[in-house]
């Protein structure tokens, strides 16, 4: 299947009642999106933030210092309460992570 318009940073998508805000969070990938529902108070990370951890970024393509920059200036902006659904693992929510990621310490 080929993508016809890409998502990009800023771009909102609906499905069905929910609208979903896309926020570009490479670092992972150079093209990783997140994707972020307000009123469902939700977030579609990726695999960007996992609960306890981040997403890889020794892979080709990766950037630890962009994943994390990423993380902070799209992420961690979010209200506290929202709930991260990771690409892999349990549920998590922003407030979460900010207390005990490791990854995320002094951000």
């Amino acid at each position: 299947m080929e993508i016809d318009v890409p998502a990009k940073d800023g771009d909102r998508l609906v499905v069905g009642a929910t609208e979903f805000h896309v926020l570009h969070t490479p670092g992972h990938t150079q093209g990783s999106i997140s994707l972020y529902a307000p009123t469902e108070q939700k977030l579609v990370a990726g695999d960007t933030l996992f609960q306890g951890s981040i997403g890889r970024t020794d892979l080709p393509g990766g950037d630890f210092q962009q994943i994390q920059r990423s993380i902070q200036g799209k992420l961690l902006t979010l209200p506290e309460e929202t709930v991260v659904i990771p690409g892999h693992g349990d549920t998590t929510t922003i407030g979460e992570e900010k207390e005990s990621n490791p990854f995320l310490q002094g951000l």
